[in-house]
């Protein structure tokens, strides 16, 4: 038998490329015809006095109000085994079924898939590595770009933002780049907390880090406290929760924003 000439085969893999990606687009647009973004960034998945997620339970059921699974990606913590169980205990209490990425056989078909993602908090930079290591980041973006529910709390929340330059953990795995998500159009900054004048540590504060940064990068940052959260619907922009934040401006004195106030930047 003649061997195939070589622009046939290439053109059956471009064949197959784009009969992929006319999948991916058909399960992108499956459950959210409205096709905008919808997010749900916590400061924390826990506050002093409550359990996990306790202190957001009333906004996440809202903001998950019509879905039925939850794909959760733990790869912020390395026992990701226990964290599944610990986030799946607490989303089949309040009546979500939750499946983790990491039991997936194929995560990008996972991610394709699902109508809502939790990502979870823990080592930014951890979170980050893994997912360039799978390539699941345009993956991520492009479904929540497209009507996936995203949620994320600290570092799941630090991912939606341009890079992760502002998160407060340590680099103890160097991700290929910084670049994260990019569904919002700022940094973001949880577990934010205001210096203490009484207090007799030399160490630098929160502020004057994010003051740092701004020294070299545009992007202005929205600080959240613990128990605040950033609530995205379409083009809107809300700072829910309470505790409010802090905006951090090139060349402008930080200003705090309150719960309930719109985010425009």
């Amino acid at each position: 038998m003649q061997p195939y000439p070589e622009w046939l085969h290439i053109l059956a893999w471009l064949s197959l490329a784009a009969g992929f990606l006319r999948c991916f687009r058909q399960s992108a647009t499956t459950y959210n015809p409205s096709m905008g973004k919808h997010l749900l960034l916590l400061s924390s998945s826990r506050v002093h006095g409550g359990g996990y997620l306790d202190h957001a339970e009333n906004e996440i059921r809202g903001f998950l109000k019509g879905v039925s699974r939850v794909l959760f990606v733990p790869y912020a913590l390395q026992d990701r085994e226990g964290y599944a169980a610990v986030a799946r205990q607490k989303f089949e209490a309040m009546g979500f079924a939750l499946d983790s990425i990491h039991e997936a056989g194929d995560p990008k078909e996972a991610v394709a898939q699902t109508e809502a993602m939790f990502v979870g908090g823990g080592n930014t930079f951890r979170l980050l590595n893994t997912l360039y290591y799978y390539e699941l980041l345009p993956w991520i973006r492009e479904r929540a770009k497209s009507g996936m529910r995203y949620l994320g709390a600290s570092a799941g929340s630090n991912l939606a933002g341009p890079t992760i330059k502002t998160t407060n953990d340590m680099p103890i795995v160097q991700p290929p780049s910084f670049e994260a998500l990019g569904l919002v159009p700022f940094q973001i900054n949880p577990h934010y907390i205001d210096a203490d004048p009484n207090t007799t540590h030399m160490g630098e504060t929160r502020e004057q880090r994010l003051r740092e940064y701004l020294e070299e990068n545009e992007v202005p940052v929205v600080a959240i406290r613990e128990p605040a959260m950033i609530h995205v619907e379409q083009s809107v922009i809300t700072l829910e929760g309470k505790g409010g934040g802090t905006i951090f401006r090139r060349g402008v004195a930080p200003f705090q924003i309150e719960s309930g106030s719109l985010i425009e930047l």
